[in-house]
């Protein structure tokens, strides 16, 4: 394919980020066979990067709105009411937002990850520089204690003095993108009786982490550019590197690996798109 027309991205994309355009997801069952189909998706939209969502799936081509009683805020209650049934993987993970992942696709994740599958290698990240203290306080008050929510975990982790709050957010954040920890519930707990449960990853899904040990690093990169192709339709590398946070390089290598399999090509502008899509062209 030396290129596309944009009519035909439009209606591709209409049908996997919009579940089948004009048939919006109803309830967690679909929700589930979504993000299965999918791979990974965002709770919500971000700017600046193509991917599809839980809310646009459900809420249609629209705004995320902050009236709490809107139909598309369903898909936070499917979030919520899934956390502790291990059906797919959620938390703060491609460009530290929300996403969801089917547990077979995490994998792929684990195994580019700094994980080594134990459960305290964080303490050898901290050692090696590669966490911060807080981090670190986090993993230890986990590994001790099991699962805590949120106000627990900064009481143990001794992050709960005044002022400290945005460093715990920022770690928990960083230790969710690391596959390190994984929000599990909700409790009834602090101010506003709503709390995240969270517990060590590989605690929490470790049929996830022995499976991610026959995984690659070039398959595993292979095989996430491939959904995500699977997902926009057509993409540059500097897009896929973005979504990431990968060298460019080894987005290419992903990328030449997956034309030499008849799954992508080059179009003339530099992007690349699925085999699905030129499928649809013919």
């Amino acid at each position: 394919m030396d290129e596309v027309d944009s009519n035909l991205l439009e209606n591709y994309r209409l049908s996997t980020f919009y579940s089948h355009a004009g048939s919006p997801l109803q309830n967690i069952e679909q929700a589930l066979q979504y993000v299965e189909v999918r791979r990974f998706v965002f709770l919500w939209p971000v700017k600046g990067i193509d991917l599809p969502s839980l809310w646009s799936a459900t809420a249609g081509n629209r705004p995320v709105v902050s009236e709490h009683d809107d139909p598309g805020h369903v898909t936070w209650g499917w979030k919520d009411s899934m956390l502790d049934k291990r059906q797919w993987y959620y938390g703060k993970l491609l460009r530290g937002k929300a996403t969801f992942v089917s547990l077979k696709t995490i994998a792929y994740f684990y195994a580019l990850s700094d994980r080594v599958g134990d459960l305290d290698d964080y303490a050898l990240a901290y050692d090696d520089g590669n966490l911060t203290w807080e981090e670190k306080s986090i993993g230890d008050a986990l590994l001790k204690h099991g699962a805590l929510n949120t106000i627990e975990l900064r009481r143990q982790s001794k992050l709960a003095v005044r002022g400290a709050k945005s460093r715990f957010d920022s770690a928990i954040a960083s230790m969710q993108r690391g596959l390190w920890v994984i929000p599990i519930g909700i409790s009834e707990a602090g101010a506003w009786k709503y709390a995240f449960r969270y517990e060590l990853f590989d605690r929490w899904l470790p049929d996830v982490v022995k499976l991610a040990r026959s995984i690659s690093i070039a398959d595993a990169t292979k095989e996430l550019t491939s959904h995500y192709l699977d997902s926009v339709g057509a993409a540059e590398i500097k897009g896929i590197a973005k979504l990431f946070r990968w060298k460019s390089v080894h987005v290419q290598g992903a990328l030449s690996r997956l034309a030499d399999e008849k799954r992508a090509s080059i179009l003339k502008d530099g992007r690349w798109v699925t085999s699905k899509l030129e499928a649809m062209k013919i």
